[in-house]
């Protein structure tokens, strides 16, 4: 706010040397903020800090006051320090005017190695078979600050192995160091007070309050903040080592917050996607839908292959027969008689070439489908459309998404619409029958998973998902984010918008892009909001370019009659969903089948 007073700076001496931090910094990010990493294992930056594991041990002082109360100078013209006799905690303490710190005495450097010898004396010695390792702080901070050897003779203590906290949570207790990071995640972000220990000294546990169960939608965050391999995830876990990962820099699109991942991949296969740092997105956490959502990709009846209908029944085709037999069939019908069904879940150059196809065709009747579902006022957000806004600002449409799918649904029906293009979405979501389907002269499908309308499409064109393409999308906040690809698509599945790049040009729509970055590049020229912006200028952060507060409600009567027929549709394919499951990898959770996206 403007009219907000200055945060006083106080003068602060780290290792000899005085700096300037706002009223209100913890030493421990003071001493961060000038270069100077302190061992850490209870804190964590978007949580309190309890003090409990005494590893960011340090040195005080303030300035020696003299007869009048004000600080003595030395030779230097600085204040004389006087040191506090005990080591303090630097993550619970805020910096005063004055205060001075040594990060890297004799002192501090003894009670560091002090603190690892403790946590070390009932931790087991596993680390080859620990998820952890290679990104565990207790193996490094071993290496940096501890001794090379444990004076340790006595038995361990043996403590539990492979405990079900919830559905997607699995603990080896033998491991926690009692840093209580989950207790407190559970409290303050999820708030689930499901966590805590019981028993005492050696033989403290981590368990979850009697009859309850860590089944929260957040479960996992507490196994990526988890500074040992105590808390793993049952999915990943004993499936791959971190160090054979390769990542790549995303955002989920499960729903219209956008949290910014990272996809772990090795040789085209995902294994984990886990939350990245943005604090204008999501802080430092996701939630188990969005994180879960990947394995649709790896579902067995994926679409491989462009299909074409010939003799009643579809065959396989190459690329080129595909787009030039959907371009044909599009060519013979006037604008009036075609319609588009995009999705928003598209990215914004897939929805500015599908609009280039609409204005080639002269097609008028365009919209996505759109979806709802329970916001928990955390991260999940009730528009389940990763890009309804870039759907809005690019197809500009002034009606509520949604508005016009009843009109095109009645339109099929009566015969008006003689062609029907689906792009990521499943036509049956407009309460069209599968029977209404099969008698349309051309049905042009698009999409990375079949579907019942699929069966009935009279050209079928294998797209990608969210983990195989490039892109951007505008979450539900306005900001402009980078979708990046991580793995290379199944078969002969192709990027989206080259897909429709080549159906545009078939069609006479202009010249050929060779790039998304042209793409993006054409979006910035027509469309005022991504002006002077293009993919390399988003930013791994992105870039807030939409003022919004709510996503237009779609009109009531619409939406009812628009969630009573995907309803009926749902009800429909409810044995095609059984099958589909029981084909699912083994111990997938019930959210991760939810996640899966409507066919």
């Amino acid at each position: 706010m403007p009219n907000e007073p200055a945060v006083p700076l106080l003068n602060v001496q780290i290792d000899g040397v005085w700096h300037q931090f706002p009223k209100g910094t913890r030493v421990i990010e003071a001493c961060e903020q000038v270069g100077i990493f302190v061992p850490r294992y209870c804190y964590h930056k978007k949580l309190s800090s309890p003090g409990n594991c005494r590893m960011c041990l340090i040195e005080m002082g303030f300035p020696r006051l003299g007869p009048d109360r004000k600080p003595e100078l030395g030779a230097d013209g600085k204040p004389i320090i006087n040191w506090m006799p005990r080591p303090q905690i630097c993550c619970a303490q805020d910096v005063a005017e004055g205060m001075a710190v040594r990060t890297d005495s004799p002192l501090v450097k003894e009670c560091q190695r002090g603190v690892l010898e403790f946590l070390l004396i009932n931790h087991p010695l596993d680390c080859p078979i620990c998820d952890q390792a290679g990104e565990c702080p207790l193996q490094e901070f071993s290496v940096d600050y501890g001794n090379s050897q444990s004076r340790f003779l006595e038995n361990k203590v043996k403590k539990p192995k492979a405990v079900q906290l919830g559905p997607r949570v699995t603990l080896d207790d033998e491991r926690c160091i009692l840093c209580s990071r989950c207790i407190r995640f559970c409290q303050e972000i999820a708030h689930d007070d499901v966590l805590g220990f019981v028993d005492r000294g050696s033989h403290t546990v981590l368990t979850a309050h009697p009859g309850r169960s860590l089944d929260n939608n957040y479960s996992l965050n507490t196994v990526d903040i988890c500074p040992v391999g105590a808390l793993t995830s049952t999915d990943f876990r004993f499936k791959m080592r971190v160090w054979f990962l390769k990542e790549t820099k995303s955002i989920c699109t499960s729903c219209a917050t956008g949290c910014n991942t990272v996809i772990g991949t090795r040789e085209d296969v995902i294994y984990r996607q886990t939350p990245r740092e943005n604090d204008h997105v999501n802080s430092s956490w996701m939630c188990d839908f969005g994180r879960l959502n990947y394995k649709y990709l790896e579902a067995p009846d994926r679409l491989l292959e462009p299909q074409i209908r010939s003799e009643g029944r579809l065959v396989p085709a190459d690329w080129p027969t595909a787009i030039g037999q959907a371009a044909l069939q599009l060519k013979q019908f006037a604008g009036s008689e075609i319609a588009i069904v995009a999705s928003g879940r598209m990215t914004n150059e897939e929805l500015w070439l599908t609009t280039q196809l609409a204005n080639s065709l002269g097609v008028k009747r365009i919209d996505i489908v759109p979806r709802r579902g329970k916001a928990d006022h955390i991260l999940l957000s009730k528009d389940r459309n990763p890009n309804t806004n870039g759907a809005r600002l690019i197809l500009g449409s002034s009606s509520a998404p949604g508005a016009k799918l009843l009109s095109i649904a009645s339109a099929v029906r009566s015969g008006a619409i003689k062609a029907l293009v689906i792009l990521k979405e499943n036509a049956m979501h407009l309460g069209l029958s599968v029977e209404e389907l099969g008698q349309m002269p051309a049905l042009i499908v698009m999409n990375t998973l079949p579907n019942e309308a699929t069966q009935n499409a009279t050209v079928v064109l294998p797209a990608c998902g969210f983990a195989e393409k490039r892109g951007s999308m505008v979450n539900g906040k306005g900001r402009l984010q980078r979708l990046n690809r991580a793995v290379r698509p199944p078969g002969n599945a192709r990027d989206d918008w080259e897909i429709l790049r080549d159906l545009l040009q078939a069609t006479g729509g202009g010249n050929s892009l060779h790039s998304i970055e042209e793409v993006f590049r054409r979006i910035s020229e027509t469309v005022p909001q991504f002006g002077g912006l293009s993919l390399s200028k988003i930013g791994d952060a992105g870039v807030h370019i939409l003022q919004i507060e709510e996503l237009p409600p779609t009109q009531p009567q619409d939406q009812k009659a628009i969630e009573e027929a995907i309803e009926i549709q749902t009800r429909r394919r409810a044995v095609h969903e059984q099958v589909h499951e029981a084909r699912a990898r083994v111990g997938a959770s019930s959210i991760e089948r939810e996640a899966a996206p409507p066919r």
